[in-house]
Formats: structure tokens, sequence, C-alpha cells
């Protein structure tokens, strides 16, 4: 037997054996839960006092990250714009105040916590337009 193929055949034995030897994966439970408002119909003026609501009627035993967090979103693209955080995604709501942008009418919010989820597109109307 040469080196090669003793070196191919132990490599082969003993790396077969440490992938067999791997933990097993844990169940992680993801939670996305459905963003109450703003909705459609919803519109905010920059400076409003305004209040981000979701459902925390089923969440799972075990919340990988209760920490949450909001970002603004305009169109399909999430902005820097953090609107609320550090808060605990089971209280079901975070209040803040709308920040200056532009005048516009696709702008969402995305939950942050357990997972990333988005609402409806909703107007906010701002005296900076582009």
């Amino acid at each position: 037997m040469n080196l090669f193929t003793f070196l191919l055949t132990f490599f082969a034995f003993f790396g077969s054996n440490f992938v067999t030897q791997a933990a097993p994966i844990q169940q992680r439970d993801v939670w996305v839960p459905k963003i109450l408002t703003p909705t459609a119909d919803t519109v905010w003026s920059v400076g409003e006092q305004v209040t981000v609501t979701w459902d925390t009627s089923n969440p799972p035993k075990q919340i990988t990250n209760r920490i949450g967090f909001i970002l603004l979103r305009s169109g399909t693209f999430e902005t820097p714009v953090v609107l609320a955080g550090n808060f605990d995604v089971l209280d079901g709501h975070a209040t803040f105040k709308v920040p200056q942008v532009l005048n516009g009418s696709d702008y969402s919010v995305v939950l942050f916590g357990d997972s990333g989820n988005w609402s409806d597109s909703f107007p906010i109307i701002s005296p900076f337009v582009f």
C-alpha cells in the first residue's frame, strides 16, 4: 500500500466518523406576528406621535429573540431609519415620533425581533418633497 492510498483510506474513515458525530441541529421557533397598524388606510404626518401594533395572541413557547426594533421601509427598500427599538416583542406595540422624511405614499414599517415582517404600505405627509 503506498502512502497516498493509506492517507486516502485514513481520512475517508475518520472523516466520515466526524460527520456522523456532529451535534443535532436544534429546532428554532420563528414567530412572525401580523402587524395590525399601520394599515393601507393609515396616514402619518412628520412629527406626529404614532403607535405600531402587532398581534401577540399566538407566540411560540420559546422565542429566539424577544428584543425588537422597527425600521422604516420605502417601497421595496428598508431604510436605515430606526423608528423604535429595545422593546419586548410580546408588548404588541411601540410608540414613537414620525421622523423627517420625504413626502411619499409607499412607506411601510418592518418589525424585527424573532423575524422580520412588514406592514401594508401607507403615506407619510411631509413638508419635504423631492
